[in-house]
């Protein structure tokens, strides 16, 4: 961080002395904005390869995902059986060997979703 910050005060000296338009980021950046477009898609397509030959795996876990792991609403959103969204799911955890119930992972799968 020191060296960051040493960098933007050097950046910002420069701007001042040369009158150059000053660029300032949002009040809250995204977090997918600090990766490159190209190696989050390299990520995703690599996290998610399990999934690839199965759309109904893929749609079932990024729903699930979206609406904070609920069975209930989860299956009402794609129209199956709730038992339906549990099998999926163990499914997509045993294809990707990942604990679902971790939020650290739950986090990365939904970046990866994002991306594909």
């Amino acid at each position: 961080w020191a060296a960051a910050d040493a960098q933007a005060a050097r950046a910002l000296a420069r701007a001042r002395a040369t009158r150059a338009a000053l660029v300032r980021h949002g009040d809250r950046p995204a977090l997918a904005g600090l990766v490159l477009p190209e190696d989050a898609e390299a990520h995703a397509r690599t996290l998610l390869a399990p999934l690839a030959g199965t759309p109904a795996l893929t749609e079932t876990l990024r729903t699930w995902l979206s609406l904070h792991g609920s069975w209930d609403r989860t299956a009402v959103a794609l129209s199956v059986h709730r038992n339906t969204v549990r099998q999926r799911i163990a499914r997509c955890a045993a294809l990707l060997e990942a604990d679902l119930d971790d939020p650290d992972v739950r986090m990365e799968l939904w970046f990866a979703l994002r991306e594909g």
